[in-house]
């Protein structure tokens, strides 16, 4: 396959393939879609989507498809393939800028949570053009939010574009109000991890509940579990590794930035994890993570388990992220700094977290909960199934000066001495890792 860089990306419509192959006006438009929000007309639409089409036919793809997250935990899509009927009988590959910003899926067979009633079957799947096109399976994939035919978010991906609009909305405002002019747009970052199982397939094929219910419903409990603590971080077998390697390998040709890659604490559990990017393309790409880990798995004589609790008695898998808020120049909102206690930008978007977290903490927990995560939470493994914030000594003290309107007396670093002149002297870290999670 030579170099990653090499084939990195190579299945996505992405920032350079746009470059190299729209025309300036129609690309300096799309970085305004994408970065402000713009939108794009019809003529620009007819542009990309020619574009696309043709970078899309030149990779083997037969078929586009607007892949949309209805409310059923997994992806959906439906292919229509390029060919229109010509005059002489044959065919020509087509694909309008009116195929690619609107799609109408049959919406009467989604879940709905009680919006519309059964009959009402019209739905639409509107372009996502913040989450860039890819090829899989010979197929032009086109991010998408999917929405009722009266208007209402059918789908995971809404919600969550409205709320990246409404925090933005409001970051820029304090950052203005701070006196900050130049940033224009604030994201929310995340980058995640995702563990799962691997069994192997003759073994699970003996077992009807694994393959009904994703999870083991009865059985003894094996004569060795985790309680050695020898599988976390340990040795990756072969066949394993064998299996990781053209896991992350199909994954960056998608451009996933498939980062970390482990033994996780119970028998036969794994993880990957991802370098943080903006939220909505992180969802989207974890997406992908959990399809194609089911895909390669199959072809390495495994079958993936990916319920957050498979067995009793052993670790179940948890999906933790990295979060964070950015600006559109590359500044992290919640770094803290060298010296955080004169950072007030900081200290006010600290402050703004904690107060969110612990006014809406129900919202934060009913977001997550579902009956196998709840399942793996608090009483069967894992921290309990509460909202928390660890912020370490040295955040504390700084909010506790501001609290108590006292000066803040700086501690000096802690300098990390492990006993041997050999190994290198590095600073501690100014806050320990939280490990409460929902």
């Amino acid at each position: 396959m030579g170099r990653v860089s090499d084939y990195f990306g190579s299945m996505v419509f992405d920032d350079k393939v746009m470059r190299s192959m729209l025309p300036a006006d129609v690309y300096h438009s799309m970085r305004k879609t994408i970065n402000q929000g713009d939108p794009l007309n019809q003529d620009m639409a007819n542009a990309v989507a020619q574009a696309m089409k043709d970078w899309a036919v030149s990779k083997g793809a037969t078929h586009f498809t607007h892949w949309f997250q209805p409310l059923n935990g997994v992806t959906a899509e439906k292919h229509d393939s390029f060919i229109q009927a010509s005059p002489d009988g044959g065919v020509i590959m087509d694909f309008s800028g009116r195929e690619l910003i609107k799609g109408e899926p049959d919406a009467s067979s989604f879940p709905s949570g009680g919006l519309r009633a059964t009959f009402e079957a019209r739905g639409y799947t509107a372009w996502d053009p913040t989450s860039y096109a890819f090829i899989r399976d010979k197929t032009l994939c086109i991010p998408t939010a999917f929405c009722s035919y009266s208007g209402e978010a059918m789908d995971e991906k809404t919600s969550l574009l409205r709320s990246m609009d409404a925090l933005n909305r409001q970051a820029v405002r304090v950052l203005r109000l701070m006196g900050n002019d130049s940033v224009r747009r604030v994201y929310a970052v995340a980058g995640a991890e995702q563990e799962y199982f691997l069994v192997p397939r003759d073994l699970y094929d003996k077992r009807p509940d694994l393959r009904f219910t994703g999870r083991t419903l009865f059985g003894v409990m094996p004569p060795k579990g985790q309680e050695l603590d020898d599988h976390y971080f340990g040795a990756i077998k072969p066949e394993i590794s064998r299996f990781m390697e053209e896991l992350n390998r199909e994954l960056w040709k998608l451009g996933v930035f498939a980062k970390t890659e482990h033994n996780e604490v119970a028998p036969s559990q794994h993880e990957l994890a991802c370098i943080y990017t903006k939220v909505n393309v992180t969802v989207d790409q974890n997406q992908l993570v959990m399809e194609m880990i089911k895909k390669v798995a199959e072809r390495h004589g495994f079958v993936a388990l990916l319920h957050e609790k498979p067995f009793e008695g052993v670790n179940g898998s948890g999906k933790h992220n990295n979060w964070s808020l950015a600006t559109d120049s590359g500044d992290n909102l919640l770094a803290p700094g060298d010296t955080p206690h004169d950072n007030a930008q900081f200290l006010l978007f600290l402050c703004a977290v904690i107060r969110a977290v612990d006014e809406y903490q129900d919202l934060l927990r009913i977001s997550v909960a579902s009956a196998s995560n709840d399942h793996r939470l608090g009483a069967h493994e894992a921290p309990p199934a509460v909202i928390s914030i660890f912020l370490g000594d040295e955040l504390t003290a700084v909010l506790h000066s501001i609290e108590e309107d006292i000066p803040y007396e700086e501690s000096a670093g802690v300098l990390m001495k492990l006993g041997s002149k050999v190994l290198p002297r590095f600073r501690r870290d100014n806050t320990d890792r939280n490990r409460k999670q929902v």
